[in-house]
């Protein structure tokens, strides 16, 4: 595999909260066709077990080396997110617990670019068809409001979206999960 520098001539920064090297390829290619010079940001608590997280990190570690992204990688703290969901782990799948999870990981990107200099921000989860795009984007927007910055809404399922990040991941050989993350989801 090739890899590209880790060199950006555009101004236009923008943070990606990546939840995983399969969901994140199409949004970085198309970000960086945008004019974006993509900063991407893996921080996911959620993943369990932590052999499992591992898998994932190395994943997104590939891909950006493929794309010449700078890759920031933040705390594997499971601790912090099994206190947030606190009181919602009965909860079904897409439910409180998912929503609780989204906002955790968007307020923590948003930090992130806060601490960077970085304005805008957005998040891979929503490519995937089993995630409320919507809802994961009112999040962004609420938590974005907060810091003084921009939660870029981008629907990146349109276009075969999913079906072109399916294709990069293929193409990369990365690691393909079978379930969303946490204990909670193997249920």
């Amino acid at each position: 595999m090739e890899q590209n520098q880790n060199i950006c001539y555009s101004n236009k920064k923008i943070l990606l909260h990546a939840c995983c090297g399969i969901c994140s390829g199409y949004p970085i290619s198309l970000l960086k066709d945008m004019g974006y010079c993509v900063v991407v940001y893996f921080y996911n608590p959620n993943i369990y077990p932590e052999d499992e997280y591992k898998k994932r990190l190395e994943a997104e570690r590939t891909l950006c080396a493929h794309f010449g992204c700078e890759l920031i990688e933040g705390k594997y703290e499971p601790e912090v997110y099994y206190e947030y969901v606190k009181g919602f782990e009965n909860e079904p799948e897409k439910g409180l617990r998912c929503e609780k999870c989204f906002e955790l990981r968007l307020e923590n990107a948003a930090q992130k670019a806060k601490e960077l200099g970085i304005e805008e921000f957005t998040t891979s989860i929503v490519i995937s068809p089993h995630k409320n795009f919507d809802k994961i984007s009112k999040i962004g927007e609420i938590i974005a409001n907060k810091y003084n910055l921009k939660y870029t809404s981008i629907n990146f399922r349109k276009n075969d979206g999913f079906l072109k990040t399916n294709q990069i991941s293929k193409s990369l050989n990365l690691y393909r999960q079978n379930y969303c993350g946490c204990k909670f989801a193997l249920r």
